[in-house]
């Protein structure tokens, strides 16, 4: 199995190490024919994107993309900040990026009304009662995903279930239905083996990505592969190795828009 794009890395404009030439040139040596530079989404108050600098990263994403032939995507991992779908990315701002990827963090600012719901029981159960999730706490945050997919054009759902549990398997259903990809990350554990397999009967296609934090792990993606020799799963569903690319489904709502 080999990585053909990496659409999940981070830079020093968000909680990133590193430039975004240092993680193309890495992508470079690794052989990636396409990387994404994916900062945190505007809500994160600490570590979060902010707009006066996104003309400065395409800029850059452009320079890094003639340097090193690959071909250096603006994106960004918004903020899921309310159970109706909410996220951070606005449509006024959708022209400035050419990925959309979107994920639940803890300490970012949630719309009015969910800071208990998104925030405060996720919080509770991930530091304290991981082994008796309630289900009505699973229903409000499947729910949640299920509404970012349908009312966004949303290309990959990051580390689906880490800190905030929901059914995987119904979140799959719509995103194999709305052509968004679930991801498998490589820096952090977030499905169970019974809850990969589940999602993978689904049919839905992954993408797997480093998250990488620092130029060095881009690329890396050690972690799902020990998964994946475990939980054995049909490589045509995973749509950025061996050759392939991932057909996006932002870029194609932005073209017919």
């Amino acid at each position: 199995m080999i990585l053909t794009s990496d659409y999940h890395t981070h830079t020093v404009f968000s909680h990133g190490k590193g430039q975004i030439i240092d993680n193309a040139l890495v992508a470079k040596e690794k052989g990636l024919r396409e990387l994404g530079i994916s900062d945190h989404g505007f809500s994160h108050p600490a570590f979060g994107l902010t707009k006066r600098k996104v003309p400065k990263m395409k800029g850059l994403c452009k320079k890094a993309s003639e340097q090193t032939g690959v071909k250096v995507l603006l994106g960004i991992e918004s903020n899921i900040i309310g159970t109706d779908g909410s996220v951070d990315l606005k449509q006024n701002m959708y022209d400035d990026f050419d990925i959309f990827l979107a994920g639940v963090h803890k300490f970012v600012l949630y719309k009015f009304g969910t800071l208990f719901s998104l925030f405060a029981r996720n919080f509770f159960c991930s530091t304290f009662n991981k082994k008796n999730i309630p289900q009505s706490l699973i229903d409000t945050n499947t729910k949640t995903f299920i509404n970012v997919i349908k009312n966004n054009p949303v290309d990959i759902i990051t580390h689906l279930n880490f800190c905030c549990f929901a059914n995987a398997k119904e979140v799959a259903k719509v995103a194999s239905d709305y052509g968004t990809y679930i991801e498998l990350n490589s820096k952090k554990t977030h499905l169970t083996e019974e809850e990969l397999y589940q999602v993978a009967s689904t049919g839905v296609k992954f993408v797997i990505n480093s998250d990488a934090h620092t130029p060095d792990r881009v690329g890396e993606i050690s972690l799902v592969e020990k998964m994946l020799d475990t939980i054995k799963i049909n490589k045509d569903q995973i749509a950025n190795i061996d050759g392939r690319l991932p057909t996006m489904r932002f870029k194609a709502f932005k073209e017919k828009a």
